[in-house]
């Protein structure tokens, strides 16, 4: 295997990983919009605890 397309193979990868974490953030703030909330408040932390509490 030659290290170009070893290369070129990691950046596929990467990219694609890049890609379903921006889809992964916009979900998360289309579905808390939806649910009635301000969709910036997604990322904070005291968001992340109760939704962590509310499925213990």
């Amino acid at each position: 295997m030659s290290s170009q397309y070893a290369w070129r193979v990691v950046r596929k990868v990467l990219l694609w990983l890049v890609i379903a974490l921006i889809a992964v953030i916009i979900g998360a703030m289309i579905g808390y919009g939806i649910g009635g909330g301000d969709p910036v408040k997604v990322f904070l932390p005291s968001t992340w605890g109760h939704i962590a509490d509310f499925l213990k």
